[in-house]
């Protein structure tokens, strides 16, 4: 098994953990550079861990991907 940085779920997703993971995946956003996309926020590889984790914590409270990017667009979903 490979190790990763990636960070831990919380035990369960609650609405709380929802608006965080939209902040870190909204705030952690790619930009282009010369040499590959890169984490507007703290310059790393794009997707960076704080936007990696938000994206599991939606995936794991049981948004597709296109919830997931209606959110991020200001548009709204039921959560499951």
């Amino acid at each position: 098994m490979e190790a990763t940085d990636d960070l831990p779920l919380p035990p369960y997703v609650t609405k709380e953990d929802v608006v965080f993971a939209l902040r870190a995946i909204s705030v952690h956003a790619p930009v282009q550079r010369p040499d590959g996309e890169h984490c507007r926020r703290d310059d790393a590889r794009h997707p960076c861990r704080l936007h990696r984790w938000g994206r599991r914590v939606l995936h794991e409270r049981g948004l597709t991907d296109g919830q997931i990017q209606t959110l991020v667009d200001g548009g709204t979903v039921v959560l499951p």
